[in-house]
């Protein structure tokens, strides 16, 4: 595999682990509810949403998607690696719509449409 095969490809898989770190803070704090059901104490707010198993899960996640940033980053320019995660708001989106059942207007399809777009001219440079 090429060096620049090996960077889209561990780009991808930032996107792919950025998106489902979102998704899994989601189902979390759909989980767990309204904060105020935690209590009035902002320590034990913090313990509760944070040790919430989806919630916890979605953090490390967060940490592997970082890990895999910085090694994309010590390979491409920043210019180039960094508009590519915006892959992720698509990839949460069409999962928002059919899992958790979301509206996804026209309007968020045509910005979905602008983002692979921007992302597919950028990834040609």
């Amino acid at each position: 595999m090429s060096p620049f095969a090996l960077s889209i490809v561990l780009i991808l898989f930032t996107v792919s682990t950025n998106a489902a770190a979102q998704i899994m803070l989601k189902r979390g704090m759909m989980q767990l509810g309204p904060l105020d059901q935690l209590g009035s104490n902002p320590v034990w707010i913090v313990f509760g949403i944070v040790f919430q198993p989806w919630v916890f899960i979605g953090l490390c996640t967060f940490v592997i998607s970082m890990a895999s940033h910085l090694v994309v980053l010590s390979r491409v320019q920043l210019s180039f690696a960094y508009p590519f995660l915006s892959l992720a708001y698509v990839i949460v989106g069409v999962y928002a719509y059919f899992v958790f059942g979301e509206d996804v207007g026209a309007l968020r399809i045509a910005g979905f449409a602008l983002i692979v777009g921007g992302t597919i001219l950028i990834s040609m440079s």
